[in-house]
């Protein structure tokens, strides 16, 4: 690997670290267990992608707020509606009685540290536990909320909060915990772009709105979850501009070769990621 400014790379190196470095000089190199570079290869390139890969995951972590503020929303008010404000803590709404409990040691330690005015201004006026779900489910973790929404029993509320989005439970739950994970990548600034997932979103058999066909690649490499970003957002921000501002990141990162991605050759044609306007 040659570099074309020495000290401009002793300087990110000093910074960012070899280590973090290194995810994205690996698509350079010809033998990977050898560490030989393809001829060509430079430095430059390595950072290139890495950049790419920063201004990719802040496009999306602003994306991915917007799909969990609604999800809270949903989750509270369905669940509120069918049974009551503490829904969450009644153990007969769920399927696994000890993960339930797990979760609920969870949401009993993130009230407990809490510092948000409603919460304390709740302790000082009510002896009760919880708050109701409306609140509690405020300052639960996304994470929380995923395990909570995948434990729910089979039923009306939880096949309504789905379809809210478009989709089965089953997927929805399947959803959730991907983006979960992926939130959790971009929250810690770890390599995405070209990842492939350790877990498996399913693919919706009859999405109620415009997807995308099966990919070859599947459904646990990048393209599948854009789909998937997309999709909600068309829900929950039908005014979003995250393809064509996707699409302009592509537009100034000439050099990303977006089957890594997992791409089709024909992404373009798929009417989920025409601009919209």
């Amino acid at each position: 690997m040659t570099f074309t400014d020495e000290t401009k790379a002793f300087h990110l190196l000093q910074n960012i670290s070899y280590y973090r470095l290194s995810g994205y000089w690996y698509p350079l190199l010809a033998d990977k267990q050898l560490h030989i570079f393809k001829p060509g290869s430079t430095f430059e390139a390595a950072y290139s992608m890495y950049k790419f890969d920063c201004e990719f995951r802040q496009l999306l972590i602003v994306e991915l707020e917007k799909i969990e503020v609604a999800v809270r929303t949903q989750i509270a008010y369905i669940l509120s509606s069918q049974y009551h404000a503490h829904w969450f803590e009644d153990s007969s709404l769920f399927s696994n009685p000890v993960r339930h409990a797990k979760v609920l040691a969870k949401i009993d330690e993130e009230y407990s540290r809490s510092d948000e005015e409603f919460i304390m201004a709740f302790k000082r006026k009510y002896s009760d536990h919880f708050p109701p779900s409306w609140m509690t489910m405020e300052i639960a973790s996304f994470g929380t909320l995923s395990i909570l929404y995948g434990n729910l029993l089979p039923g009306r509320a939880k096949r309504a909060i789905a379809a809210y989005f478009g989709l089965a439970d089953t997927v929805f739950a399947s959803w959730l915990h991907c983006i979960v994970y992926i939130r959790n990548i971009c929250a810690h600034h770890s390599r995405l772009w070209n990842k492939s997932l350790s877990i498996r979103p399913l693919m919706p058999r009859s999405p109620r709105n415009t997807f995308i066909a099966l990919p070859a690649s599947g459904t646990q490499q990048t393209y599948f979850i854009l789909s998937m970003i997309i999709y909600l957002l068309n829900k929950v921000n039908p005014n979003h501009s995250f393809v064509s501002r996707f699409r302009e990141l592509l537009r100034r990162y000439p050099s990303i070769d977006i089957r890594a991605m997992g791409f089709p050759a024909d992404w373009i044609n798929e009417k989920l990621w025409k601009d919209r306007f």
